[in-house]
């Protein structure tokens, strides 16, 4: 009975399962595929011998990365970067999403929400062209710069300064998709507390210091529990386009680590462990901050 159900239920839906099959092929190759890749971490890995005739080493190379010099300032800056990240890409969201919120002309809302949400919708290959000639040493920040009598600062030259300017132009692109949650969250809120807070004599401000904010405490534990999960993803992309080696003492990360260890100098073998054992401990971050959102918050991805 069940088997001639399911038949029929298949021949229902059975544009569904085509419709659906090529973007599973495609996951299945470019995704699951490449990870046979992953047994390079533990072999002397040598391009023309391959995979199966490669020296198999165990360990070796992952006792190797640990006694790098040059290892734990790069895990350093990337706990730094992506934790930077976190905080300040919330603060300006749920800061973006306040300031929405209060907007009363729905016309002149939704054209500064289409504005600050198109950013996150453009490639760091154009927002790299684009921040690092305003960045300049004859950019247009230099020259604002010069024309109220202050010296040229090279922003993206100066080990220190570089690691906020990766964090703030990040939080440029993101902080307007990333209000939508909050801004959601504000609509959830019951509209009678702002009413019971206006008859207490409680004006916007205060309305939303005591009603709005502890009204979106949730949705922040949990956007900020969920964003743990990345803590080791500090933008490879991003940073690729705006680094140099003169930076790499702050803003070498360990994806770009990885790029230049595995793709430039041909260290495969060492830049896979690296990648395994980040990939490890991501997965071990994701799954447990997910865990923690589900048993206290009782948050579900399905």
């Amino acid at each position: 009975m069940n088997s001639i159900k399911t038949s029929s239920r298949f021949k229902r839906e059975w544009p569904l399962y085509a419709m659906i099959s090529v973007p599973a092929l495609l996951v299945l190759i470019y995704y699951y595929g490449p990870m046979f890749g992953v047994v390079m971490a533990f072999q002397k890995f040598e391009p023309a011998l391959g995979f199966l005739r490669s020296k198999f080493v165990g360990l070796g190379n992952f006792e190797r990365l640990f006694k790098l010099p040059d290892i734990w300032e790069v895990v350093r800056n990337t706990l730094f970067i992506a934790s930077m990240k976190i905080i300040v890409e919330t603060i300006a969201a749920i800061l973006v999403a306040i300031l929405l919120n209060e907007i009363q002309r729905k016309k002149f809302k939704r054209t500064v929400q289409t504005i600050i949400y198109a950013p996150y919708f453009l490639s760091w290959v154009i927002l790299g062209g684009i921040f690092r000639d305003i960045l300049a040493a004859d950019g247009l920040v230099n020259n604002l710069l010069t024309a109220v009598g202050m010296e040229s600062y090279n922003f993206l030259g100066q080990p220190k300064t570089f690691p906020w300017v990766l964090i703030l132009t990040e939080t440029w692109q993101l902080t307007g998709f990333n209000a939508i949650v909050y801004l959601a969250a504000i609509a959830n809120i019951d509209p009678n507390l702002y009413e019971a807070a206006a008859i207490d004599g409680a004006g916007r401000l205060k309305q939303t210091w005591y009603v709005t904010i502890p009204g979106m405490s949730s949705y922040i534990v949990v956007m900020l529990i969920l964003n743990l999960g990345y803590i080791l993803n500090a933008g490879l992309d991003q940073i690729l386009m705006l680094y140099s080696s003169v930076v790499y003492s702050t803003g070498d990360v360990i994806d770009t680590w990885v790029y230049r260890a595995g793709l430039q100098n041909a260290q495969y073998s060492l830049a896979s462990a690296v990648g395994l054992l980040r990939s490890i401990v991501s997965l071990i971050m994701v799954a447990g901050s997910y865990y923690i959102a589900y048993k206290k918050f009782d948050y579900r991805v399905f």
